[in-house]
This record gives C-alpha cells, sequence and structure tokens, in this order.
C-alpha cells in the first residue's frame, strides 16, 4: 500500500514531456516515438480475434516473440513479467495490458501460447497472446513486427534473428516509444507507463523540494 502510495502522488504530477526528458538523461535504451501504432486484428489461443481498437482506453505495453526461441525470448518474457508485475502492484493493473505477439505462428498453436505465460511469470489477468487469426497469411505477424520497425533473418531449422524491443502504445493508439534490448530499469518503463495512463500532457512548473536526485529516484526507491 506504501508502494501504491508513494508511486502515484510523486509521479502522476510530472508532464509525459517531463518524464521523456528525464529518461532520455537516464535510460539509455529509452527511444520516445509520437505516431500511430501499426494496426492489427489477432487471435488468442481462445479463438477470439482483438484488434487494436480494441484496447483503446489502456496503455498497451507489446512485443514480439516465439515459443521455440532458444535465448533471448524467454528472457524477453521475464523482463515484461518483471514490469508487469510492477505496474499490477498499483491502481495501474486495471488500465495496462500486455501484449506478446508470436512471429511463429505456424508452430505456436493455441495450446502452446496458454502454457507461455505463466511458464514465464506472465499474469493472465491483462495479458494477451496473440497469433494470426484464421485465413491471414502465415507472415501476418512478422510483418506486423516489420511495421514496428523489426528485421528478421529466418534460418532453415526455424531459428529467427530478430532486434529486443518492447513497444509502448498510449491510450488513444498512438505508439510512444521503444525500450530496446534487456538491460533497460523495468522501473523506468514503469514510470512511463504510468505518465500515460493519468494522460498528463500539458507540462507544468512545480518542482520538487529535493533536488538531490528529483522524484525519479525517489520512485526508484520504492522498488
Amino acid at each position: 500500500m506504501l508502494l501504491t502510495a508513494g508511486f502515484a502522488s510523486d509521479a502522476k504530477a510530472h508532464s509525459l514531456d517531463e518524464v521523456n526528458a528525464m529518461l532520455q538523461s537516464d535510460e539509455k535504451y529509452f527511444q520516445t516515438i509520437d505516431k500511430p501504432a501499426p494496426d492489427f486484428a489477432l487471435r488468442t489461443a481462445d479463438g477470439r480475434v482483438v484488434r487494436l481498437a480494441d484496447l483503446r482506453g489502456k496503455v498497451v505495453v507489446l512485443h514480439f516473440i516465439y515459443t521455440s526461441c532458444p535465448d533471448v525470448c524467454p528472457l524477453h518474457a521475464e523482463k515484461v513479467a518483471a514490469v508487469q508485475a510492477m505496474v499490477n502492484a498499483t491502481p495501474m493493473r486495471s488500465q495496462v495490458v500486455f501484449v506478446s505477439v508470436t512471429t511463429d505462428p505456424s508452430r505456436d498453436k493455441p495450446e502452446v501460447l496458454r502454457d507461455y505465460g505463466p511458464a514465464h511469470g506472465l499474469d493472465p489477468v491483462n495479458w494477451l497472446f496473440l497469433t494470426t487469426a484464421e485465413g491471414q497469411p502465415e507472415d501476418t505477424t512478422r510483418k506486423l513486427a516489420e511495421a514496428f520497425g523489426h528485421t528478421f533473418t529466418k534460418s532453415e531449422d526455424g531459428i529467427q534473428a530478430h532486434g529486443i524491443v518492447t513497444h509502448v502504445i498510449d491510450k488513444e493508439g498512438r505508439w510512444r516509444a521503444n525500450f530496446h534490448g534487456l538491460d533497460f530499469a523495468p522501473v523506468n518503463l514503469v514510470t512511463f507507463v504510468n505518465a500515460l495512463t493519468n494522460g498528463v500532457e500539458r507540462p507544468h512548473h512545480e518542482r520538487d523540494s529535493d533536488q538531490q536526485g528529483g522524484w525519479l529516484t525517489k520512485l526508484k526507491n520504492l522498488f
């Protein structure tokens, strides 16, 4: 409870512009973006079609993986799970959805999709694992990943070489940030998501009374 209260009271007062500036100086794996997110209509393990428009009103944390990946994909899923755990310990839980998209739909069947998240610490309460919908080409999700800036090299044994990026989409469906690789600080992504959930776009002129490290340091100390 103290963690949640501290997060809400300290971070809520800062605009997205201020958070962007702070993260650009504090988080070298952070990239700010502001353009419409690539659209999609994909299928869950239980056959339900999910469109980007269906997620309006929530902040979306999205990444691309495939379940037979032997190395970085499981680590990426676990990194996102760590972010999710931090978000879900706050009132943001109902305002954020975590989306994993498989780039290997021919192998990642419904039963595989259902088992993957819990095996890597992802909470199904606000997590979706999406694959191609019925009738879509097999490369639909790879083309979506390319629209998000990824490139692929696929070997004969099914290994896919691609970048590791966590994408953040705001409540209006705009792509607002990338967090590159696996070495970003989870609290920095949570900080950015918090600014988006609060919808604070206009900067204000209040400053922390503590000038020795400011609110971002205080926020990190909560975790």
